[in-house]
């Protein structure tokens, strides 16, 4: 079963001055009771922040939240004395837990992309912890980058879920496969490019969510730069 989101019906938040933000589920000032979630994933910001401005130092509790820098570089600091930039492909983490404050801030001139996920976890009041991973671009030309996965898969980043996060980015006319058996399913987002999967066209900032469907992917521009969350259909939330 797929399900094809375009980028153009998606509830983009309000513009400021620093904050440019597509939602694909209800957030903050969004809410839709038909839009929560897709399985274990409850938010996914496309946020496009200018320079010298982010998110200032606040509180979250008992969420998995991830962070792919697409563009530019931001800089994060918390509660529990980390500090940390990540660059474009690169990857953060932090398990919020029983608590945590944080921010995430734009020191540069140039603009960040921010692709922000938000997973439920499977258990509450978890030791808060952070960690961010700096992939190689080569290591998703052309194949699948495995960058998250659960605590016991075999991804640098672990989450407290049954969740597995890819990325590729695929020369025009190549093709992957990406295999979803029973019990499995995935919400893809074309970062960048754009590309066929299943016959279905995604373009830059589209969204697609599949449910036990074999998926084969082709890009059709120089460069389709894809994002792919994988779950069970029946994962516990806490």
């Amino acid at each position: 079963m797929l399900k094809y989101i375009a980028a153009k019906n998606m509830h983009r938040g309000k513009p400021t001055d620093w904050l440019d933000t597509i939602h694909h589920f209800s957030f903050a000032q969004y809410y839709n009771p038909n839009n929560m979630n897709f399985g274990s994933l409850r938010v996914l910001n496309d946020d496009l922040i200018a320079g010298h401005s982010g998110f200032n130092t606040h509180p979250h509790k008992d969420m998995e939240i991830v962070s792919y820098l697409v563009e530019g570089a931001l800089t994060h600091r918390d509660s529990i004395g980390n500090e940390g930039v990540i660059r474009r492909g690169e990857v953060q983490y932090m398990s919020a837990g029983r608590g945590i404050y944080h921010s995430e801030i734009n020191e540069g001139a140039e603009t960040v992309r921010l692709l922000q996920l938000w997973i439920l976890p499977n258990a509450k009041n978890l030791e808060p912890n952070y960690g961010e991973y700096k992939y190689k671009w080569e290591e998703r030309e052309n194949k699948l980058l495995h960058f998250v996965s659960p605590q016991n898969g075999s991804a640098c980043v672990k989450l407290h879920q049954d969740v597995n996060l890819y990325a590729t980015e695929l020369e025009k006319g190549k093709t992957l496969d990406f295999p979803l058996p029973k019990d499995r399913q995935c919400y893809i987002v074309q970062i960048e490019g754009a590309s066929l999967i299943n016959g279905v066209l995604l373009e830059e900032r589209d969204a697609l969510e599949a449910v036990e469907e074999d998926l084969k992917i082709e890009a059709t521009t120089s460069l389709s730069h894809l994002l792919f969350i994988e779950m069970g259909t029946n994962n516990n939330h806490a």
